[in-house]
């Protein structure tokens, strides 16, 4: 069998462009090492329950036309992410708001809690930050840094804050309003059915075939395409021939629990050094605690995430991009660019977080190019 596109990857990049290519009159085939399409979004059904297999997915965007796409192969409810955050039994609101800063100092008014901030900025003596946790104390002060930020993302990544660079907080909200919507995006939501039934749409009548490792079958599988889109790992891809990417990875605990409410809330995030796990959800809350049929649900799943160094044999979740990853991945992009009929794309093939709403973007740019007439 000839095709004109393997897509190496079932997830949410391999199933976009599959759609488009499929709707181009191409001959695609879909190919997945995993046993189960949709990638780090999979979600499967436990006890009623639609529950994020690879963690919290919440679709967030301001992108019209990806928000007009994806609610093409499902509809949407109206979940809003107001995670809080936990340190030593303190309970604060997150993302950082008036709610978090009445909390953390008993201020009432932005005026208050805006001089405090700049206070603690002051004191720390920082003009220019230099490294992330600099970066925090100026966006938020050094009380909020010290109980809701430090120990979370030293856990999160491994490395002290004062080594990592200062744009990974960067993209963290601090609000001087009562707002708990975390995104605050035009729009925003999870899919009703779960993400697995919505990548299910995406590739309906499209050849995929699961437990199938491209890189160990790489010849025989490309010799049966024009054309390959990579969503894999870059570094792997080429052997590591320049050196190993790093990762991160993420470990689940998942259980199931004999009561209706564990915690109240989807995500409650960690933020003390000494709780092993970085946070938990609680997928019911997702979907407020009801079946596809509208029923209260009497049980719950939580899932605890520990965050750790990727291995091989473990699934790698984000890039370290610091200095010395960002140029080596660099040196792998030019390697990349002389291959011929592979396009990389996606988080790992591209060695860049993206949000879902990125990441259906740029697949379909990129599927826009192949097919433009």
């Amino acid at each position: 069998m000839r095709y004109d596109y393997l897509v190496v990857g079932a997830g949410l990049y391999g199933a976009v462009f599959a759609r488009e290519a499929k709707e181009a009159g191409k001959k695609v085939l879909v190919i997945d090492k995993r046993p189960h399409i949709a990638g780090n979004v999979y979600s499967e059904k436990i006890e009623g329950i639609n529950v994020h297999k690879y963690g919290a997915h919440i679709f967030h965007t301001n992108n019209t036309k990806v928000w007009e796409y994806v609610n093409r192969f499902a509809a949407f409810n109206r979940f809003t992410n107001s995670p809080i955050a936990n340190y030593k039994g303190e309970i604060y609101s997150l993302p950082f708001n008036m709610y978090t800063f009445n909390k953390m100092w008993g201020v009432v008014t932005p005026e208050e809690a805006k001089a405090k901030i700049e206070e603690q900025k002051r004191a720390a003596g920082i003009e220019e930050p230099r490294n992330l946790e600099e970066q925090a104390i100026s966006l938020a002060g050094k009380d909020i840094y010290e109980k809701l930020i430090k120990g979370y993302t030293e856990k999160q990544w491994g490395r002290p804050c004062s080594l990592l660079p200062a744009f990974i907080i960067k993209r963290l909200p601090v609000r001087l309003t009562y707002d708990n919507n975390y995104f605050n995006a035009l729009y925003q939501g999870i899919p009703v059915g779960g993400y697995t039934s919505m990548v299910e749409k995406m590739l309906e009548g499209t050849e995929v075939r699961l437990e199938t490792d491209y890189l160990e079958q790489k010849a025989g599988l490309d010799a049966m395409a024009d054309k390959v889109i990579y969503t894999g790992s870059i570094d792997a891809y080429f052997n590591y021939a320049l050196g190993a990417l790093e990762y991160r990875s993420v470990r689940f605990e998942t259980e199931i629990l004999d009561l209706p409410n564990f915690q109240g809330n989807a995500a409650v995030n960690y933020t003390d050094a000494d709780t092993p796990w970085t946070r938990i959800i609680e997928h019911k809350w997702f979907e407020f605690g009801k079946d596809s049929d509208g029923k209260e649900i009497s049980k719950t799943v939580i899932s605890r995430e520990y965050s750790s160094e990727w291995k091989p044999g473990a699934d790698p979740y984000y890039p370290v991009n610091d200095i010395k990853n960002s140029k080596l991945y660099q040196d792998y992009k030019i390697l990349a660019e002389k291959e011929e009929n592979v396009i990389f794309g996606g988080r790992l093939g591209e060695y860049k977080y993206y949000d879902m709403d990125a990441v259906v973007e740029s697949a379909l740019e990129t599927a826009g190019k192949e097919f433009r007439v």
